[in-house]
């Protein structure tokens, strides 16, 4: 029998403490949820690796995806900096792990993918826990959730390439983007704010995720 426990305690005193997270309440939150609900059942004894943990396999012409690596996921979330009042976006949730992380700091938590069968299971489990301020949603990733906006932190579940100027209208004015620019070893941890019109960039980690579809820069044509 595999005590989830005691790997949820590796994972948090390994991956996260030890990479300079220092707000206790992100401790508390990955302390306490049992990621291993979120994750598919062949891959449980996977839950707590140090890697990203791939979910859905590319096949089909769809796309591999991930939930984000702990040590990541929660160097993000810190970098976020999560207000108890505030309307999160959380872009490309999968099965939902990280929008129980969220939904634990903020006021409410738009999870949002387009794969039906996560949407499904994101809901089924967050229910299950008793989180009632987050609910999951299918639609294209890139396009957001615009019946809810503004947001006060659209969180990103991957890299990304370009920032899609759909999320950008979905801010509130002083609102926050977080995610990682580029991908491979080029990645770098952001955190966009809007202010007025304008969005600024401050750079704060390397970081290196899969890229999240939909978020590629459009191809350039050459002769």
């Amino acid at each position: 029998m595999i005590d989830f426990a005691e790997l949820r305690r590796g994972m948090v005193d390994g991956q996260v403490r030890t990479n300079d997270v220092t707000d206790l309440r992100i401790v508390e939150a990955m302390m306490t949820i049992p990621r291993e609900r979120f994750v598919p059942g062949h891959l449980k004894s996977l839950a707590y690796i140090d890697d990203d943990l791939q979910v859905r396999s590319g096949k089909d012409g769809t796309p591999p995806r991930f939930l984000v690596e702990p040590m990541v996921l929660a160097k993000l979330v810190q970098l976020a900096d999560v207000q108890p009042d505030e309307l999160v976006l959380d872009v490309g949730c999968t099965t939902g792990y990280s929008s129980a992380v969220l939904a634990s700091l903020s006021g409410q938590v738009v999870a949002l993918d387009d794969d039906a069968d996560f949407v499904a299971a994101a809901n089924a489990t967050l229910t299950d826990l008793g989180l009632a301020n987050v609910a999951a949603v299918m639609g294209p990733m890139n396009a957001g959730w615009a019946a809810e906006a503004p947001y006060d932190l659209i969180f990103l579940n991957g890299s990304m390439e370009v920032v899609p100027p759909a999320l950008v209208a979905q801010l509130k004015d002083g609102g926050r983007l977080v995610g990682v620019v580029g991908h491979g070893g080029a990645g770098r941890a952001a955190v966009f704010t809007k202010v007025g019109e304008s969005l600024s960039e401050r750079v704060v980690f390397n970081a290196a995720i899969p890229l999240l579809p939909g978020f590629a820069a459009p191809a350039r044509f050459t002769f």
